[in-house]
């Protein structure tokens, strides 16, 4: 069974993530130490490498190993580095930002989620990740700033509230637009209130709460 899962992680690695223009070393070797089959839900564990969104509570889902590895790479994390992570999900990703030498902390709003990765965490014995209960759009408010920030959910537009979080030259990836075809983007905070905005990838990830979209009607 080992056997079979480090094949299939490898070729995670190798025909999915790599293969769009994941190259970072770094990055991949991340991917291939980390057990992703730990973060997934146990009725989804034989789907764990698949290139799928896979479902977990409260109607969150795991980005597609080959979005991680895109976002991974744009974060360019450098060991040392402060991370702040929006939607703690699995644990998957705030793992593996540890596992390139961030000191991480994550929030979910859903202490369903939360309280289940913090087990995670703890059952696997990483370290560098601290994880909060909160609303990142509320009453959360974390202590200075950050090199990094990722957003794991989706949102109209880039909450300026996240922004006042990434420090001068810091890296901010979150998805704005609307479904079914919404843009990954790594906004660099290049100076003062000035954003340099790189596109990644299009998708079409959950909303994150408190930025649901309001009906519009016509009358």
């Amino acid at each position: 069974m080992s056997l079979n899962l480090d094949q299939a992680r490898f070729n995670m690695v190798e025909q999915q993530v790599r293969t769009w223009e994941v190259l970072d070393p770094r990055v991949l070797d991340v991917l291939r130490d980390v057990p992703r089959e730990d973060f997934v839900p146990s009725r989804y564990r034989k789907l764990a490498f698949a290139d799928l969104r896979i479902p977990l509570a409260q109607g969150q889902v795991m980005m597609k190993p080959l979005e991680e590895g895109r976002v991974l790479q744009a974060l360019a994390i450098e060991p040392g580095q402060r991370v702040l992570e929006i939607g703690t999900g699995s644990g998957f990703l705030a793992v593996c930002l540890a596992a390139l030498g961030a000191d991480v902390v994550t929030v979910d709003i859903h202490a369903e989620l939360a309280d289940s990765a913090q087990s995670r965490l703890s059952r696997l014995g990483i370290e560098g990740v601290t994880v909060h209960t909160g609303d990142a759009l509320g009453e959360f408010s974390p202590e200075g700033q950050f090199d990094a920030v990722v957003v794991t959910a989706s949102a109209a537009e880039v909450p300026d509230r996240f922004k006042a979080w990434v420090r001068p030259q810091g890296r901010l990836v979150a998805v704005r637009g609307m479904s079914p075809a919404m843009e990954t983007v790594c906004l660099v905070h290049t100076d003062g209130d000035r954003w340099r905005a790189d596109s990644l990838f299009e998708t079409d990830l959950p909303r994150l709460i408190g930025a649901e979209d309001r009906p519009h009607f016509d009358f």
